[in-house]
This record gives structure tokens, C-alpha cells and sequence, in this order.
């Protein structure tokens, strides 16, 4: 008896798991290695809690470097994880990155991980590792 319910269940379990396949197909993979003084004019205002810098010549479409706490960055590239839409992804200064093509909705800030935030989106946002030494920050792929 224990050994059917056993079974049983586990059939359930194989057949209730998602398929990770549209999740392998997302990745845009360039190489990005960035390092930027935070006393540079252009990343000036990510040196605040909550601020945030567009580096417009960086990854694909940009990079967005937003400031979390004062000491902790996050940084995302601007490309629509779709990769057909010709201009940039828009920031408003939320936790949201938004694709002007399709009005596809992203999560940003720590933990988030670009996350899709509309309903038939699967592929996040592109997100890079951010490590600072000083006044100096280096963004790169993960």
C-alpha cells in the first residue's frame, strides 16, 4: 500500500514539473566587464540610497546601475529580453524596467533578479554582478 501511494505520487510530481526549456532559450550571453569611478559626472547620481545612473555605452542597450542602500549596487542591462525592440528598456526610478515594444514589465532591486512582472513574459531581464572596492565599481557578467 505504501508503495503505490509512493508511486502515485511521484508520477504526480514528474508530471506536475515545468519545463525549463523557454527558460534556457533566454539567455543573451555577451561579455561585459565594465569598471567605473563613482566619482565620474555620468554615474554621479548612483552614489546616493536609491540612486540610480544610465551607462548608455555599456552591455547591449545600456546599463542601468542602481544604488540600494549606499553601499550595495544592482545593475541590469537595458536590452528587452525579447531582443527585438530597437530602443532600450525605460526606468522610472521604481523597482521596474520596462520594454517600450511590447509594455513588458521587469522586477529590479536585490533578489529580484529581473524578473518578468507581465503575465506570457518568461525570459528576466538581464542582470550583472556588481562589485565595488572603494569608489570604484566593476559590473560583469555573473
Amino acid at each position: 500500500m505504501v508503495k503505490k501511494i509512493f508511486l502515485i505520487a511521484l508520477i504526480f510530481l514528474f508530471f506536475s514539473c515545468k519545463n525549463n526549456t523557454d527558460l534556457e532559450d533566454c539567455s543573451l550571453q555577451f561579455p561585459v566587464s565594465v569598471t567605473k569611478s563613482l566619482s565620474l559626472p555620468e554615474v554621479n547620481s548612483a552614489q546616493v540610497p536609491g540612486g540610480f545612473a544610465f551607462l548608455n555605452n555599456e552591455g547591449r542597450k545600456g546599463i542601468l546601475l542602481l544604488n540600494i542602500n549606499g553601499n550595495d549596487f544592482v545593475a541590469y542591462d537595458r536590452i528587452c529580453p525579447n531582443d527585438f525592440c530597437s530602443t532600450p528598456m525605460s526606468f522610472d526610478g521604481s523597482f521596474t524596467l520596462e520594454c517600450s515594444c511590447d509594455g513588458s514589465k521587469y522586477g529590479i532591486g536585490p533578489g529580484i533578479g529581473g524578473a518578468p512582472q507581465t503575465n506570457g513574459f518568461d525570459c528576466p531581464a538581464i542582470e550583472y554582478q556588481v562589485l565595488r572596492n572603494g569608489n570604484t565599481i566593476r559590473i560583469i557578467n555573473f
